[in-house]
């Protein structure tokens, strides 16, 4: 079938479209409907049908006969060591988990923080909450003490699984402190904790309070699946809010697991026994969607990475991934593409890897900009698919779904709309705006299944966030445009769209000029305010590796191009070269801190900075430029 066919028979029956797709999974009390509109602007999937996820991504595998298939790959070039992992292997130790914690009294409905790096466990521990229809909520391992305690007296887990350590390019991070400094901090205690011993680490357990993973699980008796309702949380995800509250993302499991299973297959282009690997991180979407419940679902073998794009040990890492272990499709963020290409601009590091066993480069988390999709792809050799989504979508808005048909690529655009999505462009009022006019971003209700269904107690915070502002709609917070031929187009944040003279411009847009400058590794672009013109944009660059021209010089050519393929009512004239941008660990670029700095203004360190070091070197570079202004 061509993509039209399919999104057509979404468009024709919705609710039969999800209900065939549903048929794809096992469920212990079959869906008779597939949407209850009842509580609507609040919808919710396949009520009275119950099921269980570990059961769909792990148990429904094996006894299909595929327990020798390999379910997880360990690759940890921070430790030196690759581990595989059988479905009936995964099987086994997920039950046995589960079983000490139902023994410990998680049960349905009770929450599990789980707080680990990047091993097998981590993924284990989803597993293992979802087996026993406990609620799961992944906190990024080594997150600062502070942030895990706000999450522990917003979601009020029974129990804590953690690690005594993650580890760092050159360097151990342990968690044991942090830990007892989130509990000290929280009004809410967890009746245990589980920690998993690493050699590089070893951490104080506390008497009373705290039990080793190997002895909590030995001599456990495996629990089965327990079905659960479609409509119950199978994890909540928390996400930074403006308020500096967190936002608990609610995924209700059964929704999660028909759509994301359709997604391995009809975006991804994946099948049974192909291996998948999304260079993410346990802590965040990604890695609950693509690294760990999506891949299992559909049966494939999924990576999980201990590194970073370049230094552990070097930017040819991710070629010799792929190479060990025949990665079919690789999905990560395209900062780490840029990264690779400031280290190595012309791409010759991949010369001593075979990667021919990739079929398609996925990128998503930012802006993939045309530059570094053309770097990408003429290294690789193979389609390099941009698509757009959100910690609260849970799986693709829009994408270029490569396993019904490999659309056009139009550079800059994440392609369709992706079926149960019905994208629109509005203006300010809410009104829908001509094709090829930028707008804000809305989704018209309801949300399919595998999107969030509210924020964790907070349902009023959730209808005010994103179904407030424009009724019978879901606000992205993103601002675009559809083009005449559907394909959309993701310009920057709608707080990125700046007012220049009257002029509303996307940051986006410029940041695609600059990117295209031969020496530039990586750039952002932000407003700033301006008493004449209301606001004015400031570009960063990074320059790559190697580059030894004045740094004037590229600036001069940076404005000259904006100015050229922008025009001169952006006003562009203020760049300023700079060692490295401040991110997320995700790799996000913080535009608004970025934003606030240059203002002056008081702001509070993001909890998802990277590296708090780099806002002091962005302020001595903005001091080079006068900013911000007296």
């Amino acid at each position: 079938m061509s993509y039209k066919a399919v999104h057509d028979a979404w468009k024709a029956d919705p609710e039969g479209f999800w209900l065939r797709e549903a048929g794809r999974v096992d469920w212990d009390v079959p869906p008779e409907r597939a949407l209850d509109a009842s509580r609507a602007p609040l919808y919710e999937w396949f009520p009275g049908a119950e099921a269980n996820t570990c059961w769909n991504a792990v148990d429904r595998h094996v006894e299909a006969g595929h327990g020798d298939r390999i379910a997880i790959i360990h690759d940890s070039p921070v430790t030196g060591s690759v581990s595989r992992i059988t479905y009936a292997e995964l099987r086994d130790r997920v039950a046995r988990l589960a079983g000490a914690l139902a023994a410990r009294g998680i049960g349905r409905g009770d929450r599990v923080i789980i707080y680990m790096p990047m091993v097998p466990e981590a993924l284990e521990a989803m597993l293992a909450c979802a087996r026993l229809g406990a609620v799961h909520s992944v906190v990024f391992g080594g997150f600062a003490a502070h942030e895990l305690a706000v999450r522990i007296d917003d979601f009020t887990p029974k129990a804590i699984l953690s690690a005594s350590c993650g580890i760092e390019p050159g360097r151990v991070v342990p968690y044991g402190p942090l830990l007892d400094d989130a509990i000290s901090q929280a009004r809410h205690a967890p009746e245990f904790c589980v920690i998993l011993e690493r050699p590089q680490a070893q951490v104080a357990l506390v008497p009373g309070r705290d039990v080793e993973w190997g002895a909590f699980v030995a001599g456990a008796e495996p629990a089965p699946c327990v079905p659960v309702p479609a409509t119950d949380p199978l994890y909540v995800l928390y996400t930074s809010g403006t308020t500096g509250q967190p936002k608990g993302v609610v995924r209700p499991s059964g929704g999660h697991m028909v759509a994301l299973h359709w997604t391995m297959e009809n975006i991804y282009g994946m099948r049974p026994g192909d291996v998948f690997w999304a260079a993410s991180d346990v802590g965040w979407v990604v890695g609950h969607s693509y690294i760990c419940y999506g891949p299992l679902l559909m049966g494939c073998t999924t990576v999980v990475f201990e590194g970073k794009p370049v230094g552990t040990p070097d930017a040819a890492t991710f070629w010799r991934v792929i190479r060990d272990h025949g990665v079919r499709a690789f999905f990560t963020a395209p900062t780490a593409f840029r990264a690779i290409k400031r280290e190595d601009p012309k791409g010759e590091m991949i010369a001593g890897y075979d990667t021919s066993c990739l079929q398609a480069l996925f990128l998503a988390g930012e802006r993939a900009d045309p530059d570094t999709i053309e770097w990408a792809a003429k290294v690789l050799g193979v389609p390099v698919i941009d698509h757009w989504w959100q910690t609260e979508t849970g799986w693709a808005i829009a994408a270029n779904p490569m396993g019904i048909e490999a659309l056009p690529v139009k550079l800059g655009s994440p392609t369709v709309a992706m079926p149960g999505y019905d994208i629109r462009i509005l203006d300010e009022g809410g009104h829908e705006v001509p094709r090829g006019t930028l707008g804000a971003v809305a989704v018209k209700l309801p949300l399919p299944p595998g999107t969030l269904s509210t924020l964790w107690n907070a349902e009023e915070r959730f209808v005010k966030s994103y179904l407030g502002h424009f009724p019978g709609y879901y606000e992205t917070g993103d601002a675009g445009y559809v083009d005449e031929e559907g394909y959309v187009y993701i310009m920057a944040r709608t707080d990125d769209v700046i007012n220049v003279a009257g002029h509303r411009l996307s940051t986006g847009a410029m940041e695609e000029v600059l990117a295209a400058h031969p020496d530039v590794a990586e750039c952002a672009v932000i407003g700033i305010a301006d008493a004449l013109k209301g606001q004015l944009p400031m570009g960063f660059v990074c320059l790559n590796r190697g580059c030894n021209r004045e740094h004037s010089e590229v600036i001069r050519e940076c404005i000259a191009m904006v100015r050229d393929q922008i025009g001169p009512v952006a006003a562009f004239k203020l760049t300023v070269v700079v060692e490295r941008l401040p991110k997320t660990r995700s790799g996000k670029i913080l535009r608004a801190t970025m934003v606030r700095l240059a203002n002056g203004e008081a702001f509070r360190t993001p909890a998802t900075i990277d590296d708090p070091a780099v806002l002091d070197e962005i302020r001595a570079n903005l001091s080079e430029i006068g900013y911000p202004a007296r």
